[in-house]
């Protein structure tokens, strides 16, 4: 089985929300860019706590645009083993030091986890340092969740309270 590596953070000093998913998937993998995959929901449910469209905007205006908005991206696994692009797949993960990233961004209210797997390993991985947040719980913006769009938006338009 491929061991799969995630990407680098994408934050800078001011970030005030800081969004974690589990492991890039294999379209993302190959496009080397987070939430790759036309049919993952991440860049319409973000837009609302952006203030802007992201998903009409070019994958590096994205980038630009959410840490304009003050909001981090990155993912809770560094590596792990995996078939294929499904959580229930993941194998032998080694995670992030998601607490030392928190710990180093000193404007930083809310930690946002998109999805179950991110949420057990990213609160996990915070251990005691989870208090000092809000921790949110987000419905997964995988096309394999297969609940709606309009159903998974109110969670993640809640964002804006902490993006602010």
């Amino acid at each position: 089985m491929t061991r799969k590596h995630s990407f680098p953070p994408v934050v800078d000093p001011d970030v005030r929300l800081l969004v974690l998913g589990s492991l890039p998937g294999e379209a993302s993998l190959a496009a080397h860019r987070y939430y790759a995959h036309p049919q993952n929901q991440f860049w319409h449910l973000l837009s609302p706590a952006a203030g802007r469209d992201l998903a009409a905007l070019p994958y590096e205006a994205r980038l630009t645009a959410l840490l304009e908005a003050h909001i981090g991206l990155w993912d809770v696994i560094a590596s792990a083993a995996r078939a294929g692009s499904t959580d229930a797949a993941i194998r032998d993960a080694e995670g992030h030091d998601v607490a030392g990233l928190a710990a180093s961004l000193p404007d930083l209210r809310a930690i946002a986890f998109n999805g179950a797997t991110a949420h057990k390993q990213g609160v996990k991985q915070l251990g005691s340092a989870a208090h000092r947040y809000a921790i949110i719980a987000l419905p997964s913006s995988s096309p394999l969740h297969t609940v709606g769009l309009a159903a998974k938006l109110a969670a993640w338009r809640a964002l804006a309270t902490y993006s602010a």
